[in-house]
């Protein structure tokens, strides 16, 4: 529902708002204690109203007092966040360079992967190229859109501000693009390294192990996590820096007007690669587990599966690619939410740029935290045994959490204004609250450690470690419906704790400093990402490590650590969901109350009253569209894997060598690959329409009312789905996996004495219970990793 909040926004910055007037900018003088300060202040003041101001105490223009003190910061600080997206960058190159140090395929014998990983990369890339060339369409006829509307409706430099917001939007739109492109690059390369460091180079006598696996999975995440806060911060600040030198420092609100073009071209981007790239990749997935584990009685990833490489490929397009664009898109609208709201203070705008780019000051200082923090899992604690796994990636989030918060605090202090007169003594006006520095931090630490409460919950609900997913396999004794049963049982139950702990933030953040504090609080949310995008990258390169490994038939202790890395990669990665989902909920009230404000400030006086029937109309209509959104990509990932279930058959039917253990023949991979690109790319037209038109057509037939009730409506509802979707999919894909790894093999020995060999060894995969846990899985694929993850964009 951010996007449609994008939508109403823009549509509403196109009025000039009242306080935006030249005349009320003079009070950006040197504030020294200079003798004429204070005549300097009564001129700004007298420039902005008839009334002389009292000299002690500003009583006749409070508005202005406490803006010009020897405490408030002086320093232009656009030139900070800059370099800090360069020392992301430099740490990048670093990482390239530690994953280079492992072995190739090649290089330890297994030459075959390298031509896996080539194979895979290859049907990546080709969707990717596909589907970008159809947003290019889009986003130069939405750019377009955008300067018309513009430029027919500002009064004064028109050309310019219109050329502005389009080349904005267009280039937020390419940077979220190029991240998930440069994500799908180095998720694709580290996944053949990872399946080598697991396998060890036997010849030399140098055994796999999964500290090694992890040292590579992880390195490659993190570089998809420092690319995604590198490039959003080096792009907004440099749109801002570019604003500014076109319209002057004085001229903030429409240097924040023109910037909003930059989250709104981020997120259009991340909707549609999201939708896309989810049902590629579950139409594959859902083809791959139905044909081969349950009818074919062959695992998923086995050379002889046709859909096994579009499987590969539509981790990387769509757990990679589309949570890349996905997280960029929040990244920069809460970044553009905050400087907006922000600018909207002229206390905070003549506190000079520190106190204006504390936003991104905060992404900044994340960089070096999470930098700090990388080192944890891959050196400070290196894994020994499958325990170690989940303990290395959590501390990875809680260590973040801890070293990020005294940060905040220092940064809140130093940039901030903090009056020393009038009716906010030791704070700064926003949004006609009376807030402060401290209270500032206050409002990034909910969001911050709210984050951090929303991961660990969310990993207590889908991680085989505790009671919720074990219950969960036990349920599948009895058949894939009671699975089903408790698997949406529990997606419902794990909503309950990340909406109170999102009420919570949205609760106290604002009464403390209004939507500004909500805007922070999105921040803090998002001041860990590359950490928290790191620990979810690596769960699809470790998927795609033990994919490679089963179709080069490598020996299972193989297979047996690279389940062992995805095992833990599943929970991360509905971490990083949580994340994602909660951040956007918060995001989309900011953006939310910015759109209301705007209204306010253009003559309009909005208030959302739930007694009004237009209002209280589209609050109904606003709650339906997420499950309107679901509804049709849960048939969109139906629709196609139904082309891909006939697929496999035909092959199965036209060479039933591939049916042979061990058998040379390999299927028409090709097949599959165009199956699901042509399947996604048609089918994510639809959902995205119906996102960015439904704020339009309910703004232009029943007014600004029907729109505040409708995204009301559309950020209660959809939060509570995509928790619920995200977790429930999540959980079935573990109870999966803890079946598979011999969790109930005491239970299946008894009650399906035909699957255990004369060994004793129980064939777990073989049972009726494990696939009643394949169906739950399969069911779970579309929501866990479609229409759950969408629902936030």
């Amino acid at each position: 529902m951010q996007i449609s909040l994008l939508i109403a926004a823009v549509a509403a910055v196109a009025a000039e708002p009242p306080w935006y007037q030249k005349t009320w900018y003079p009070y950006l003088f040197d504030c020294s204690d200079s003798a004429d300060w204070r005549d300097q202040y009564d001129s700004a003041c007298s420039a902005h109203s008839a009334n002389e101001c009292d000299v002690e105490t500003r009583s006749a223009c409070p508005q202005t007092c406490g803006l010009c003190t020897p405490s408030s910061p002086k320093m232009v600080i656009a030139t900070p966040p800059i370099m800090a997206a360069a020392v992301a960058f430099l740490f990048i190159a670093y990482l390239y360079v530690r994953i280079d140090a492992f072995p190739t395929g090649a290089e330890v014998g297994l030459a075959r992967v390298d031509e896996l990983s080539l194979k895979i990369k290859s049907g990546a890339r080709q969707f990717l190229e596909t589907e970008y060339a159809y947003l290019a369409v889009f986003v130069v006829g939405l750019a377009l859109t955008l300067f018309f509307l513009f430029y027919l409706t500002e009064d004064e430099n028109a050309y310019t501000i219109a050329l502005s917001v389009s080349l904005s939007f267009v280039t937020g739109a390419t940077l979220s693009a190029s991240a998930g492109w440069w994500g799908m690059m180095v998720a694709t390369d580290g996944n053949a390294k990872t399946t080598a460091a697991c396998a060890g180079d036997r010849a030399n006598g140098v055994p796999g192990s999964l500290n090694a696996g992890l040292n590579v999975a992880f390195s490659t995440g993190a570089v998809m996590g420092f690319a995604v806060v590198g490039l959003g911060l080096a792009g907004v600040s440099t749109a801002y820096v570019v604003l500014c030198s076109i319209y002057g420092d004085d001229d903030q609100a429409l240097v924040m007007q023109c910037l909003a073009g930059f989250g709104f071209g981020a997120s259009s981007i991340a909707l549609f690669a999201r939708v896309a790239g989810g049902i590629y990749t579950k139409a594959a997935d859902v083809g791959a587990d139905l044909v081969g584990k349950v009818e074919a009685g062959i695992d998923e990833d086995d050379p002889h599966n046709p859909a096994v490489i579009a499987d590969n490929v539509g981790d990387n397009v769509g757990d990679v690619a589309g949570m890349g664009s996905d997280l960029f898109g929040s990244f920069g609208e809460a970044s553009c939410a905050a400087l907006l709201v922000g600018a909207s203070s002229p206390m905070i705008v003549a506190a000079g740029w520190g106190a204006l780019m504390f936003p991104l000051a905060l992404s900044g200082v994340g960089i070096l935290v999470c930098m700090a923090t990388s080192f944890v899992a891959t050196d400070l604690m290196p894994v020994r045994d499958e325990k170690g796994i989940e303990s290395a990636l959590k501390m990875q989030l809680l260590v973040s959490t801890l070293l990020m918060t005294p940060c905040v605090y220092a940064l809140a202090v130093t940039l901030l204004p903090a009056a020393t007169c009038g009716m906010c003594v030791g704070g700064f006006v926003v949004g006609g609250v009376c807030s402060s520095p401290l209270k500032a931090f206050f409002c990034v630490g909910f969001g911050l450690w709210g984050g951090c409460v929303i991961g660990f919950v969310t990993e207590y609900y889908t991680s085989f470690s505790y009671t919720p997913v074990q219950e969960v396999a036990n349920a599948c004794r009895t058949g894939a419906a009671t699975n089903i049963i408790y698997g949406l049982a529990l997606g419902y139950k794990s909503a309950i704790v990340p909406v109170f702990v999102v009420a919570f933030i949205v609760f106290g953040a604002h009464s403390l400093a209004g939507f500004y504090g909500i805007s922070l609080a999105a921040l803090g949310m998002l001041a860990t990402l590359a950490t928290c995008l790191s620990i979810d990258v690596y769960g699809p390169v470790c998927d795609n490590a033990g994919g490679i490994a089963e179709m080069c038939e490598l020996h299972p202790s193989v297979r047996e650590k690279t389940d062992a890395l995805d095992a833990a990669g599943n929970t991360t990665a509905a971490i990083g969901k949580g994340f994602a989902i909660g951040s956007a909920c918060l995001v989309g009230l900011a953006l939310f109350g910015a759109f209301v404000t705007r209204l306010n400030d253009t003559g309009a006086k909005v208030t959302v009253d739930l007694l009004d029937p237009l209002t209280f109309a589209g609050l109904l209509v606003g709650s339906m569209l997420p499950y309107w959104f679901s509804a049709m990509t849960m048939k969109s990932v139906g629709k196609a894997a139904n082309e891909m279930v006939i697929e496999i058959k035909r092959q199965f039917d036209a060479n039933p060598n591939l049916l042979i253990p061990n058998h040379p023949d390999r299927p028409d991979y090709d097949r599959c690959i165009k199956i699901s690109t042509d399947a996604s790319l048609r089918e994510m037209i639809a959902p995205g329409a119906l996102v960015m038109f439904a704020p339009i057509v309910a703004g232009v037939v029943f007014g600004t009312k029907s729109v505040t009730g409708l995204l009301a409506g559309g950020i209660a509802s959809g939060v509570q789905m995509a928790v619920s979707a995200s977790n429930t999919g999540g959980a079935w894909d573990n109870a999966k996996k803890y079946i598979g790894k011999g969790g109930l093999n005491d239970l299946i020995a008894r009650v399906e004495p035909d699957v255990v060999n004369e060994l004793g060894d129980v064939k777990q995969k073989k049972s009726q219970i494990y696939k009643a846990a394949v169906t739950g899985d399969t069911v779970g694929d579309p929501l866990k990793d479609t229409s759950g993850p969408a629902l936030n964009i």
